[in-house]
């Protein structure tokens, strides 16, 4: 099992996509910046979730699967901590200028609003708004 952790996905829609996620969801993504906040804490670990995430397959079981097929994965931001911060992070961007939440993505097994924002012009940069010790992630080779 590799390391666990929580992180960022920084993703890029580049055009306005309307995508329905699951048998409920209905959403239009506007051309932008997007930020998924999500944990690896099972088998495979951070990285193995990363690459996958990356790439952008997998079953069409969890809402970001449905997001990575209209948006590019830019890079992610990740917390190698045994401490389960995805929730807080979620929490903290929600409350922080310059990301704009995406009601009821991502959240469906927790009490968050949302693990979905969009970054709107001048947010503030990620590790001043993370707790923990947040740093850009890098494919291992």
């Amino acid at each position: 099992m590799g390391a666990t952790g929580t992180y960022v996905l920084v993703l890029s829609s580049p055009r306005t996509a309307r995508i329905a996620v699951g048998k409920r969801l209905r959403l239009t993504l506007d051309e932008g910046c997007y930020l998924y906040v999500g944990s690896a804490f099972g088998p495979g670990g951070l990285d193995a979730r990363l690459r996958r995430h990356q790439r952008g397959d997998g079953r069409r079981r969890w809402h970001v699967v449905y997001l990575r097929a209209v948006t590019t994965f830019v890079g992610a931001i990740v917390d190698r901590s045994s401490e389960r911060r995805e929730h807080l992070w979620a929490a903290e961007l929600g409350a922080s200028e310059g990301y704009t939440i995406v009601p009821g993505f991502g959240c469906s097994d927790c009490h968050c609003a949302t693990h979905l924002f969009q970054a709107v012009s001048g947010p503030a940069p990620l590790p001043n708004v993370l707790s923990g010790t947040p740093r850009w992630w890098r494919p291992p080779r």
